[in-house]
């Protein structure tokens, strides 16, 4: 498994190859993060387990079990959640807290499958390197799981993408064949014309996703070409026939997107279309944004109206241009760090370069939940899973909450899930994620949420809750539509309110509550 670092600098002197290729293999292929003597970012270890006195109960330990896999796809089988991710990692858990790593390189030893090197030897010549990038795990109406899995040379999109099958998540996994594949330079593509890494896709970063109507779909791509959607047989998890690569939705001229995944919401009756923008590493500005679309293979649209098939980097500019497609889509994260308030304990919580994600949503409890690996303020290319709560504003956008899931069931005392206009008032830690592609570190800044409905601080304007959670603010005259909800905060060993919300313009704002 190639470290992070290590990838990193790779990368850094395969840039110069690809410019002269005019042929991105994007950044899907992250490095692990269990090197030898890395740092560990974890959350903060909360105070002992106490008994309290009187009537007033201690709050018990939040812990998790943390995990590094890069570009992790979740599923849930059973009652057990799944991620699978780059390298051929993969772990699972029972919470969405505590995961345990069941996999991990591509090597022979991997449990995924029998002898990898051996059942997926066709794609590994075709790529030229003998490791795996983000996968696709699903399971199909035969009641067997699929994995489509993908190559990519890595400095050049030659990438093949295959199917294997399972009785079992954990595996081994029989390979299918390969279905797709990419960088064949010359050479006529699988939709008739020329190969060309402007227009036409890496087959790297794959999701399987049904439509409401039940039928089974894959979005794929990292920068070339951008990326691309097409109709899969439930049959036999085969691409069907006479489509070419797909359709293109998002992306090209190796604009620097990657990481598709798309999620159906039955409750506002959109398809959300996440990827993500920018670098992978930690000086890449790697950034999370979704688009949404009434139909699976689109045209997808942000809150402005702009078809995502447009954004494309400018082919004039050097290449992998950014600020071309910075102004696009809703931007739902980035870098960011909030500083402690007073009375809090325990790093700062913060993130570098967070994406790759995949979502869920859980029927059952009406709950929408963000995956993704990142990394962390002063901690190089370590990488963890992180997991968060998403919620649907009023404009029908997701927001994701600004802290990492944690169950209100958590708490030692009963919480109710709703907010009242009273309980949001009050002093907030305030972070603006802006819609740059930046390395920079947002830091947060203090506002406040008078009970009279102003807002002073790091940003003035007024605010208003507008019932079931929901809140808007005007802060310096741009209208932001946010959910309030309660989350685990380290530093203070407690749950308390906090807010996401989401402009028009596709810029992200969250706030957590400190004090009492």
């Amino acid at each position: 498994m190639k470290q992070a670092i290590g990838f990193d600098a790779k990368r850094t002197a395969l840039a110069l190859a690809i410019a002269a290729l005019l042929a991105g293999c994007g950044g899907g292929g992250g490095g692990g993060g269990s090197a030898a003597g890395t740092p560990v970012a974890t959350a903060p270890a909360a105070p002992a387990t106490g008994t309290g006195t009187g009537t007033t109960p201690v709050q018990a330990a939040v812990t998790f079990a943390n995990v590094s896999v890069h570009d992790p796809d979740v599923s849930k089988f059973g009652e057990t959640y799944y991620v699978f991710g780059s390298h051929l990692a993969a772990a699972k858990s029972a919470d969405l807290m505590n995961w345990t790593k069941i996999a991990d390189g591509v090597t022979d030893a991997n449990p995924l499958f029998d002898k990898v090197t051996t059942a997926l030897a066709e794609t590994f010549a075709w790529a030229q390197v003998t490791d795996l990038w983000a996968p696709a795990v699903m399971r199909l109406d035969d009641g067997r799981y699929y994995m489509v899995y993908d190559a990519c040379k890595g400095d050049s999109p030659r990438s093949a993408m295959g199917v294997a099958v399972a009785d079992k998540p954990e595996g081994p996994y029989a390979d299918k064949g390969v279905i797709l594949k990419s960088g064949m330079w010359n050479e006529t593509s699988p939709d008739g014309t020329v190969y060309d890494a402007q227009k036409h896709p890496n087959t790297v970063d794959p999701n399987l996703f049904k439509d409401a109507a039940g039928k089974l779909w894959m979005v794929y791509g990292s920068y070339s070409g951008g990326i691309f959607v097409m109709q899969m047989d439930p049959a036999t998890s085969l691409p069907k026939p006479g489509q070419g690569y797909g359709k293109h939705l998002m992306g090209g001229n190796h604009a620097r997107i990657e990481g598709a995944y798309v999620l159906y919401s039955p409750e506002s009756k959109y398809y959300y279309l996440f990827t993500s923008w920018g670098g992978l590493a930690a000086d890449g500005g790697y950034n999370l944004r979704v688009a949404r679309a009434t139909s699976p293979d689109g045209p997808y649209l942000d809150a402005a109206g702009r078809d995502m098939a447009d954004v494309k980097a400018d082919p004039a500019k050097p290449l992998f241009d950014d600020a071309s497609i910075a102004p696009y889509g809703q931007k739902l994260m980035g870098n960011y760090q909030f500083a402690q308030a007073s009375g809090e304990t325990g790093a700062q919580v913060g993130y570098v370069s967070p994406g790759h994600n995949s979502a869920r949503y859980d029927a059952a409890t009406n709950q929408y939940f963000l995956v993704f690996h990142t990394r962390f303020p002063g901690q190089g290319e370590y990488h963890e899973l992180r997991v968060h709560e998403m919620f649907i504003n009023a404009d029908g956008w997701p927001v994701a909450a600004p802290l990492r899931y944690v169950p209100l069931s958590k708490s030692a005392t009963a919480l109710a899930a709703s907010v009242s206009a009273a309980d949001a008032a009050g002093t907030y830690k305030f972070v603006n994620h802006g819609k740059d592609i930046s390395a920079a570190i947002k830091a947060s800044s203090t506002v406040t949420l008078a009970a009279g409905g102003a807002v002073a601080g790091g940003a003035s304007g007024t605010w208003t809750h507008d019932g079931d959670n929901r809140v808007s603010l005007v802060l310096d005259g741009v209208t932001y539509s946010g959910v309030l909800s309660r989350q685990w905060n380290p530093n203070a060993n407690a749950f308390t309110v906090t807010f996401s919300a989401q402009s028009k313009t596709g810029v992200s704002v969250w706030g957590v509550r400190t004090g009492a």
